[in-house]
Protein backbone atom coordinates (compact mmCIF):
# COMPACT_ATOMS: atom_id res chain seq x y z
CA UNK A 1 0.00 0.00 0.00
CA UNK A 2 1.13 3.71 -1.00
CA UNK A 3 2.27 6.04 1.91
CA UNK A 4 -0.10 8.63 0.30
CA UNK A 5 -3.14 5.55 0.23
CA UNK A 6 -2.73 5.39 3.83
CA UNK A 7 -2.80 9.11 5.04
CA UNK A 8 -6.37 10.55 3.52
CA UNK A 9 -6.46 13.54 4.71
CA UNK A 10 -5.90 15.72 8.41
CA UNK A 11 -8.92 16.03 10.38
CA UNK A 12 -9.48 20.07 11.45
CA UNK A 13 -11.74 20.48 14.57
CA UNK A 14 -11.62 22.27 17.35
CA UNK A 15 -10.69 19.36 19.58
CA UNK A 16 -8.05 18.23 17.34
CA UNK A 17 -6.53 21.66 17.12
CA UNK A 18 -6.32 21.81 21.16
CA UNK A 19 -4.54 18.46 21.29
CA UNK A 20 -1.95 20.29 18.61
CA UNK A 21 -0.28 21.91 21.96
CA UNK A 22 0.37 18.61 22.95
CA UNK A 23 2.09 17.66 19.85
CA UNK A 24 -0.79 15.08 18.45
CA UNK A 25 -2.22 14.97 15.24
CA UNK A 26 -5.64 13.95 13.99
CA UNK A 27 -5.99 11.98 10.22
CA UNK A 28 -8.36 9.90 8.65
CA UNK A 29 -6.44 7.38 7.48
CA UNK A 30 -7.56 4.00 5.24
CA UNK A 31 -9.59 1.27 7.10
CA UNK A 32 -6.87 -1.46 6.53
CA UNK A 33 -4.05 0.16 7.67
CA UNK A 34 -2.60 -1.18 10.73
CA UNK A 35 -0.81 1.14 13.33
CA UNK A 36 3.06 0.40 11.86
CA UNK A 37 1.69 1.37 8.17
CA UNK A 38 0.70 4.75 9.56
CA UNK A 39 3.72 5.55 11.58
CA UNK A 40 5.78 5.30 8.81
CA UNK A 41 3.55 6.84 6.55
CA UNK A 42 3.56 9.63 8.59
CA UNK A 43 8.14 9.40 9.56
CA UNK A 44 8.46 9.86 6.00
CA UNK A 45 5.68 12.14 4.84
CA UNK A 46 6.07 14.75 7.16
CA UNK A 47 9.56 13.92 8.57
CA UNK A 48 9.01 13.45 11.74
CA UNK A 49 9.49 11.07 14.68
CA UNK A 50 5.90 9.04 15.66
CA UNK A 51 5.86 8.38 19.81
CA UNK A 52 2.44 6.43 19.41
CA UNK A 53 -0.16 5.97 17.31
CA UNK A 54 -3.89 5.90 18.70
CA UNK A 55 -7.00 4.13 16.22
CA UNK A 56 -10.51 4.59 16.29
CA UNK A 57 -13.28 2.97 14.12
CA UNK A 58 -15.70 5.45 13.36
CA UNK A 59 -19.42 4.29 12.33
CA UNK A 60 -21.42 6.40 9.33
CA UNK A 61 -24.05 7.96 10.47
CA UNK A 62 -27.95 6.86 10.14
CA UNK A 63 -29.62 9.64 7.42
CA UNK A 64 -32.55 9.99 5.92
CA UNK A 65 -34.30 11.88 3.31
CA UNK A 66 -38.12 11.32 3.35
CA UNK A 67 -39.43 7.68 4.27
CA UNK A 68 -36.08 6.61 2.92
CA UNK A 69 -32.97 6.05 4.83
CA UNK A 70 -29.22 5.79 4.93
CA UNK A 71 -26.03 5.24 6.23
CA UNK A 72 -22.96 7.06 5.73
CA UNK A 73 -19.36 4.95 5.03
CA UNK A 74 -17.83 4.12 8.31
CA UNK A 75 -14.03 5.24 8.21
CA UNK A 76 -10.85 5.54 10.72
CA UNK A 77 -9.50 7.72 12.50
CA UNK A 78 -5.64 8.10 13.79
CA UNK A 79 -4.11 10.11 16.50
CA UNK A 80 -0.45 10.46 15.88
CA UNK A 81 1.67 11.62 19.10
CA UNK A 82 5.36 12.87 17.80
CA UNK A 83 8.01 12.59 20.15
CA UNK A 84 9.13 15.87 22.08
CA UNK A 85 12.77 16.04 20.45
CA UNK A 86 10.60 16.21 17.28
CA UNK A 87 9.75 19.29 15.14
CA UNK A 88 6.13 19.98 14.73
CA UNK A 89 4.05 18.88 11.30
CA UNK A 90 4.58 22.10 9.42
CA UNK A 91 1.27 21.68 7.44
CA UNK A 92 -0.89 22.32 10.74
CA UNK A 93 1.29 25.62 11.60
CA UNK A 94 -0.54 27.42 8.49
CA UNK A 95 -4.09 26.81 10.23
Amino acid sequence: MNKFDIIKKPLVTEQSMDMMEEGKYTFEVDKNATKPEIRAAVEEIFGVKVEKVYTMNMTGKLKRQGVHQGRRPSWKKAIIKLTDDSEPIEFFDSI
